[in-house]
């Protein structure tokens, strides 16, 4: 079931953010990485856990120099994708799910948000990695975390909303709590499934670990903000 679009009719402000999120994500994928080309890039800027647990610049297993703080891969990760389907997918859902939120926290909150979701979905992702010992090495990218970070925020803020999903070649509408209650409950299934194997499995931590803060967080930054729901 793929989502394909939503109920805007509430929406009052242009999402210049949310805007902004996806050009830098393309522009980083096309013209840094060469539209995924660029492994030497990749192995330096992604985010390896066993770099961030022991904040050292590991070289070895293929990984290249880092010539930032390891730390700083948390953000540059969160605008790098290791392929066109990876960045297609991610862009989609933001696209789709970001601009109510941008509507509804404004534009400064909606992007301390947005990264806020990504920094703990990645740390989700290097402390299970940590705790089960597998993927410490593997590096990875991606603003899976902060987009799931949106969802779990749109869930909590719009669970009646319209979505437009495609599945069995036809479209259909649904409220957002089926279709985001089904995408992070696969994300769950899926995960658990995949434990244990080495370099698999623990980046859904990371879907999972960004969907709760966005439940928990969004509120906050939603705060005195009127929000409109669409049913």
């Amino acid at each position: 079931m793929l989502p394909i679009g939503d109920d805007n009719s509430g929406r009052t402000i242009r999402p210049y953010i949310n805007y902004l999120l996806i050009i830098i994500n393309i522009v980083v994928f096309v013209l840094v990485q060469g539209i995924g080309t660029n492994e030497a890039f990749l192995m330096s800027f992604a985010t390896v856990p066993e770099e961030i647990l022991t904040n050292t610049d590991i070289t070895s297993n293929g990984l290249g120099i880092t010539p930032i703080p390891v730390y700083s891969t948390i953000f540059t990760a969160m605008f790098m994708h290791g392929g066109i389907a990876h960045i297609a997918g991610n862009m989609l859902y933001l696209w789709i799910f970001g601009d109510n939120l941008e509507n509804a926290m404004g534009h400064s909150r909606y992007l301390i948000f947005y990264l806020l979701c990504g920094i703990l979905a990645t740390l989700c992702h290097v402390f299970l990695s940590g705790y089960t010992e597998t993927g410490l090495l593997v590096p990875s990218l991606g603003a899976s975390g902060a987009i799931s970070g949106i969802m779990g925020g749109y869930i909590i803020l719009f669970p009646k909303n319209r979505v437009r999903v495609f599945a069995f070649f036809n479209v259909f509408y649904v409220n957002a709590l089926l279709a985001l209650g089904i995408w992070i409950a696969m994300q769950i299934v899926s995960g658990l499934g995949a434990l244990g194997h080495e370099g698999a499995g623990v980046t859904y931590a990371a879907h999972v670990g960004g969907f709760l803060a966005g439940m928990i967080l969004v509120k906050t930054f939603a705060a005195g903000k009127r929000i409109k729901h669409d049913y």
